[in-house]
């Protein structure tokens, strides 16, 4: 049967009530996804523009360089020849992280666990470290040789050379730069520690953020894209173990990471 004027425009004022909040559900969807849209095409903007800056001055410095060794090649001093080949390994490290940290937000980046002695791992790290001057010391502690931990090597020998990287980085000619090695528990710890100036306490919440590059500055004027530490914090995670810095007293830094320990396997 009909229904009266008085039920019928408490009908009508429900259903008004539900299509508003339909719509501003509807509204709230768009501007969500506008923003991560935004957000998006930021981060795009600021790989671009943080790469388009980095490259050029290493590009450059290669072209020139390669263009007087065509030129003149027997008269190139032994310094101008390191500078190529320092350029150049700076070059593959950035692009080493930059195909890294795309196969790990497009999720194409497997994990191959395996069980490898520590001191290897660290080992081949050193191999490929850009060191910046030789009064750089850098040594190893490691109590025990046969330390064994779970883990994808070819990426932990990244992160330990992202790590050693920023510690030759951000700290003066003359520093010491030590890698410690030991078991804690049920989990490896890999710490890498510098006495250099240190990073604010301010800025040890971001220094893990992708593109952050806080206030430090770089004695050869590059300037770092912020890839490195927040590949290395994806790496470790990925692995199941976690990233952390903490001032090296008196002063200094020390970025310590933990790897689940490795057991080796006896088959009678």
């Amino acid at each position: 049967k009909p229904i009266d004027s008085f039920d019928e425009s408490i009908v009508v004022s429900v259903i008004g009530e539900c299509a508003i909040a339909i719509d501003g559900i509807i509204n709230a969807k768009e501007r969500e996804r506008a923003a991560v849209l935004v957000k998006n095409e930021q981060l795009r903007a600021n790989l671009l523009r943080s790469i388009s800056h980095d490259l050029r001055t290493p590009l450059t410095s290669i072209s020139g360089n390669a263009s007087n060794l065509i030129s003149n090649g027997n008269d190139i001093d032994d310094a101008t020849k390191k500078q190529i080949y320092d350029d150049s390994l700076w070059l593959i490290n950035l692009v080493e992280n930059l195909l890294a940290v795309t196969r790990l937000e497009e999720g194409k980046m497997n994990i191959n666990l395996t069980t490898e002695l520590v001191g290897d791992v660290i080992t081949e790290a050193l191999k490929h470290v850009h060191k910046k001057s030789e009064k750089q010391k850098i040594s190893v502690i490691q109590p025990d040789d046969l330390l064994l931990a779970k883990m994808d090597a070819r990426l932990i020998v990244q992160v330990l050379i992202n790590l050693l990287d920023n510690a030759v980085k951000y700290t003066p000619s003359d520093s010491q730069i030590t890698v410690t090695a030991k078991r804690d528990g049920n989990m490896v710890s890999v710490s890498v520690a510098d006495n250099g100036d240190g990073i604010a306490d301010e800025q040890k919440s971001r220094v893990f953020d992708m593109f952050y590059t806080g206030a430090n500055k770089i004695a050869d004027s590059r300037r770092s894209i912020g890839l490195g530490l927040s590949l290395c914090k994806s790496i470790i995670n990925a692995h199941g173990g976690e990233i952390t810095i903490t001032d090296n007293v008196p002063h200094g830094a020390i970025f310590t990471f933990t790897l689940p320990v490795g057991e080796v396997e006896v088959h009678e």
